[in-house]
C-alpha cells in the first residue's frame, strides 16, 4: 500500500506536516482514488463551492466511500467561527488518515498555523516555516493564523 503523501505526488504543496495529515492544492480524481488505497478516510476541502473545479469532488468521494467536509475560506470569512470550525475537523480526525485541501494549499498554510502552534507547541517561526511548505503565500491569511494565536495562548 502507497503511503498518503505517496498518493499525492504531483499536487501542488503537497505536504505531510504531521501523522495522518497531508496537505496540498486540489488533488485530481487519480489523486483521490490513490488515496482511497492509501487509507485516507477523510477530505478537508476550504475551497468555496463556487470555485471552478474540472469535476465533482463530494460526488467522487461519495462514490470511493470517502468522508467529505467543506468549510470555505473565502476573503470575506477570515474570522474565528471558520477557523474554529476547521481547527474541529482536524483536531477531531488526528487518528485518522486526512487530507486538508485548497486550490494552491496557500489557504490550508494559514489554517494550520494555530493547530500547528496550540496543540502541537511549534514556535511561531517553525509553524510559519512549516505553513510556507504547505503553500501559504498570502499577508492575509497568515496573520489570520497568527491573530488566533496571539488571543488563544495560555497566559
Amino acid at each position: 500500500m502507497t503511503s498518503p503523501i505517496a498518493a499525492i505526488a504531483g499536487v501542488a504543496n503537497a505536504a505531510a506536516p504531521l501523522p495522518n495529515l497531508v496537505t496540498g492544492g486540489q488533488p485530481g480524481p487519480a489523486h483521490f482514488e490513490a488515496l482511497k488505497q492509501a487509507g485516507v478516510a477523510i477530505v478537508l476541502d476550504i475551497r468555496d463551492p463556487m470555485e471552478p473545479r474540472p469535476f465533482d469532488e463530494p460526488a467522487l468521494l461519495a462514490r470511493l466511500g470517502m468522508e467529505y467536509v467543506n468549510i470555505p475560506v473565502t476573503g470575506t470569512n477570515l474570522d474565528d467561527p471558520t477557523l474554529e470550525r476547521i481547527l474541529a475537523i482536524v483536531r477531531g480526525n488526528q487518528t485518522r488518515p486526512m487530507l486538508f485541501h485548497c486550490a494552491s494549499g496557500n489557504r490550508v498554510g494559514g489554517a494550520m498555523i494555530p493547530h500547528l502552534m496550540l496543540d502541537h507547541g511549534m514556535t511561531e517561526g517553525a509553524a510559519i516555516s512549516a505553513a510556507m511548505r504547505m503553500g501559504l503565500r498570502g499577508a492575509e491569511l497568515l496573520e489570520w493564523g497568527l491573530d488566533y494565536v496571539r488571543r488563544h495562548q495560555a497566559a
